[in-house]
């Protein structure tokens, strides 16, 4: 399964970080071994699910073509979809875009629509 784009959820202030590293490393790169990512479809239900009520965040826009880290679409949970994985970390030129995503007041995330017409 291939597509275009994948979209990465990072603290802005860890992105920034990356961009001056030239590389981004999620915490996950270290204790799972990759990097999670999700499709188009999924980054909604990504955000709501393991980031609710948290500010502060972005959404990175990633040209899969373009990461040199080994990407894999795995179900690793067990839900029956299978997520994009990056397997090294992310060398931040394949990072075509980022927008904060937004908070609304009951702690649940939406795609603003700015955004919209990215994903």
């Amino acid at each position: 399964m291939e597509h275009e784009n994948i979209y990465h959820i990072t603290a802005s202030t860890d992105w920034d970080a990356a961009r001056q590293a030239g590389e981004y490393y999620a915490d996950s790169l270290a204790s799972q071994g990759f990097i999670h990512a999700s499709t188009r479809e999924q980054v909604l239900r990504t955000a709501n699910k393991y980031y609710y009520g948290q500010a502060g965040l972005v959404v990175l826009e990633i040209n899969a073509a373009k990461v040199k880290a080994d990407i894999r679409y795995e179900d690793l949970s067990g839900e029956g979809m299978l997520f994009p994985h990056i397997y090294g970390p992310l060398n931040v030129d394949a990072v075509s875009g980022w927008v904060d995503i937004a908070l609304q007041i009951d702690g649940s995330f939406y795609i603003p629509p700015r955004f919209q017409a990215v994903i």
